[in-house]
């Protein structure tokens, strides 16, 4: 459901630093296609990823993606690490809270805030963009996110829509929030699901408006001229550290699974 617009975050999702010495964006645009697709032999079909039934790509009939990863090996130069500080300066993000392994990436957030998170590049204006996506319970101050954030790094202007955000530890409901204009104004809409089950989550953002899907289904849309993006944007996976203020409990590790992404033209 959409809900009235809501007061600004006090700032951005995203990192404050990227991992040094990485490949040029123009680099990256030549590699893309070879690192991330999921290629086949000659003759042969690509793999079918799972979860496939409940996959708004498939059921909707989105095409042939342009990207898959499936994170069956160690991560290419198209995706970006972030090494530095954490969401509004809370704790650090680090590479090293990033994993893959036996086909999954894993982001972990350990009980000082050091967490992780990861961008990927190059990012096209409009477009359609599934993960398939599991978080367990976990520490009330860690939220999971997939998100499209500008190329250009000129948020608010440049806009930002978070098409999957876990606030709650039980993981049972999920946010959506498209931030928009000089003032970083927002709708937003959420749904209830389990999401420590394995979940397809997915966003079409088009000149005329933005959808979000969950398994296949359509559970928000928005199309308010004035709050669709005005460039290119990429997609990015993070694990955020919101700690309260005062709070001297004792956080609890927590982690974000993620088995494939997709990305598709529009």
């Amino acid at each position: 459901m959409i809900a009235p617009p809501a007061p600004p975050p006090p700032a951005s999702r995203r990192p404050m630093a990227l991992v040094a010495g990485l490949l040029s964006a123009a680099l990256v645009a030549t590699l893309v296609v070879v690192a991330v697709r999921t290629a086949s032999g000659p003759g042969e079909s690509a793999r079918t990823s799972a979860g496939a039934d409940t996959s708004a790509g498939v059921l909707l009939g989105w095409g042939e993606p342009t990207v898959v990863e499936e994170f069956d090996g160690p991560l290419g130069p198209q995706w970006r690490l972030y090494d530095g500080p954490g969401h509004v300066g809370n704790g650090i993000r680090s590479p090293e809270a990033i994993g893959v392994d036996d086909g999954l990436l894993t982001i972990t957030g350990d009980s000082r805030g050091t967490t992780g998170g990861m961008a990927l590049f190059p990012g096209q204006l409009h477009g359609r963009w599934e993960a398939r996506v599991r978080v367990p319970a976990g520490d009330e101050t860690y939220h999971a996110l997939l998100l499209l954030w500008p190329d250009a790094e000129d948020w608010p202007v440049g806009g930002e829509i978070d098409f999957m955000e876990m606030l709650e530890p039980t993981r049972q409901k999920t946010k959506i929030f498209v931030h928009y204009g000089e003032d970083n104004s927002q709708v937003q809409g959420e749904v209830f699901a389990d999401g420590t089950q394995w979940r397809n989550w997915a966003v079409e953002w088009s000149p005329e408006h933005v959808v979000a899907y969950l398994d296949g289904r359509e559970w928000y849309r928005t199309s308010d001229p004035e709050v669709l993006p005005p460039g290119p944007m990429h997609l990015a996976i993070q694990l955020d550290w919101f700690p309260e203020e005062g709070e001297d409990g004792e956080v609890r590790e927590s982690e974000m699974l993620v088995d494939w992404v997709k990305v598709y033209p529009f």
